[in-house]
């Protein structure tokens, strides 16, 4: 299949790069990408990393370029913060080190070529002592929340982003115009055909992924089907979620500060270009001033395209659920969600009297307590 156009350039350097870690078979990664093993071979053969070019259609440019004009180290220091003008000198220092500049200058003198150039803001970067934490290998844990959403033209738009605890690396941003699951669903199957399927995905207590209480929602009940575990934030704890309010802020600052799009497929295009420079480019403070496709490696567990069927032990009592989301169970009327109306749970005794608990796939879903005549739906 053609790749798709609205960020066709995005998703070549992320196969390219993805394919050069090795960590998925290349056959694997091209299904991932819909794109056949040849024209997979042909964009890996065209890869430059110092060349930008190198992955257009129309470019005829050759990897490299060894009579090309020096930059002055002025000059280049310029470009660089005209180009990402959020960037500090630590960041600028390390974007030209890791671009293989020989000789790049140290961030205080980077910090003094921004003031004597007029492009210094008042408040710059802002060095913390802080106790980071994260888990210990990519795909472990995925962050995941909208953004608020703003007005554009044509209604509003809701930035869906997903974070890979471990690297940082953003595996989207997605341009919604919604918040209801099924836009939710659909993005995130996309993600987990292109990069595997997460062990957790780490969620607020918002509506789209969260009953408060009220059983499960029609996302956690499909990620069960995934074996994909899901865990949720302290309420009116957004520190939680740290890495991604902090990914927000960078995505305010670098994109839509400046120019917010008139439309979705604007606002997706703006999007892309900051995910492609976020997660191959910007140096982060937390990786040792390398950019988070750093330390990321695509997950090895594949998405299955045919959900696999829920199968209980022989013991369990199997009970289906109705409308509105409720179970029959020894003349009572429980509550377990709207997420699992026409699907089958199992009922299980604990090591209490009278106290049963009740699971969709692997997770527990509520528990009934027959010693509470108050019990019901």
């Amino acid at each position: 299949m053609p790749w798709q156009e609205f960020s066709k350039m995005s998703l070549r350097l992320e196969f390219v790069r993805l394919a050069l870690q090795q960590s998925v078979p290349f056959r694997e990664l091209c299904r991932r990408f819909q794109i056949s093993a040849p024209t997979g071979y042909k964009w890996l053969d065209r890869y430059d990393p110092d060349d930008a070019e190198a992955m257009c259609d129309q470019s005829r440019r050759p990897h490299s370029s060894p009579t090309k004009t020096t930059i002055e180290t002025e000059q280049a220091v310029v470009c660089l913060r005209k180009k990402q003008p959020t960037w500090g000198g630590r960041k600028i220092a390390a974007r030209l080190q890791n671009l293989g500049s020989q000789g790049a200058p140290a961030p205080s003198t980077i910090t003094n070529i921004l003031r004597r150039n007029d492009l210094l803001e008042a408040q710059g970067d802002r060095q913390k002592s802080l106790c980071r934490f994260e888990h210990e290998a990519p795909n472990d844990l995925w962050q995941m929340d909208f953004k608020g959403h703003f007005l554009i033209q044509q209604g509003r738009c809701h930035p869906l982003t997903i974070l890979d605890d471990h690297s940082r690396y953003c595996i989207a941003v997605r341009a919604c115009s919604n918040e209801q699951s099924q836009t939710v669903r659909a993005e995130l199957t996309h993600c987990f055909r292109q990069h595997g399927l997460p062990r957790r995905i780490l969620m607020d207590n918002g509506p789209t992924w969260s009953s408060q209480g009220r059983g499960i929602t029609k996302i956690e009940a499909w990620l069960a089907r995934l074996d994909v575990r899901v865990s949720h934030g302290r309420p009116g704890h957004p520190q939680t979620q740290g890495k991604e309010e902090r990914f927000h802020r960078t995505l305010k600052a670098d994109v839509l500060q400046f120019n917010v799009p008139h439309n979705l497929s604007g606002c997706q295009k703006a999007f892309d270009a900051f995910r492609t420079t976020y997660n191959h480019e910007r140096p982060h403070e937390a990786l040792n001033m390398k950019p988070p496709i750093s330390r990321y490696t695509p997950s090895p567990r594949s998405y299955p395209e045919t959900l696999p069927e829920v199968e209980y032990a022989p013991q369990d009592i199997v009970r289906k659920v109705s409308f509105p989301g409720q179970i029959r169970f020894k003349g009572r009327r429980i509550i377990v969600g709207r997420g699992i109306i026409g699907e089958h749970v199992a009922i299980r005794p604990t090591l209490d009297d009278g106290i049963y608990d009740v699971v969709y796939c692997t997770i527990p879903v509520r528990q009934i307590d027959l010693n509470d005549a108050q019990q019901e739906l």
